[in-house]
């Protein structure tokens, strides 16, 4: 009997371990954003992004707290909570999607891969799927996945008062870089 515990344990333990090498996690994803008008340049940044990416699949999921963000004004940070995104209503933006080229990455070796991500962006409450570039940098066991892309503001049904449409851009850049690290329970 005890050797049957043995080796129920070594099994169990041996397959915990496998899965936690499928996946990689943070919690302290970095993701930024910057709007450049006529009047005013806007840039916030946010280090509290949580993000699992499955390497078995090439499957990744992000999710930020919109609170999270922080600007150079804490005006424009009050107005980008309150009037823009409706943090209260609206609290975290979701990423859900998959790497297109994954089958291609070897990540078993240290390097730089272009990939190619689409997914479901989910923003004020609009979902909208997109497709953006990137790259993921195999590093000595840590993957940083990094990504540049647009968002326009009117897709996600955020609205910009007449009064200060000319400080902020109709089409926000919106970078990504998370350094993942293998998922331990």
């Amino acid at each position: 009997m005890k050797k049957i515990f043995v080796i129920c344990s070594l099994l169990c333990s041996v397959a915990l371990t496998s899965l936690a090498q499928d996946r990689y996690f943070t919690r302290t994803g970095h993701i930024s954003f910057y709007s450049e008008a006529a009047l005013e340049n806007i840039e916030a940044h946010n280090h509290q992004t949580t993000c699992i990416l499955d390497i078995t699949k090439g499957e990744l999921a992000f999710s930020v707290n919109m609170k999270g963000f922080e600007f150079e004004k804490a005006l424009m940070q009050e107005h980008f909570n309150e009037n823009y995104v409706e943090s209260d209503k609206y609290p975290k933006s979701t990423f859900k999607g998959k790497i297109v080229n994954f089958e291609n990455i070897d990540l078993d070796r240290n390097g730089n891969h272009k990939v190619e991500v689409e997914g479901d962006l989910f923003i004020h409450g609009v979902t909208k799927q997109i497709k953006a570039e990137g790259s993921l940098e195999v590093n000595g066991g840590k993957i940083i996945a990094s990504s540049n892309f647009p968002v326009t503001v009117k897709d996600y049904k955020i609205k910009i008062p007449k009064t200060v449409i000319d400080n902020i851009a109709k089409i926000v850049d919106v970078t990504v870089k998370l350094e993942l690290e293998p998922y331990n329970r």
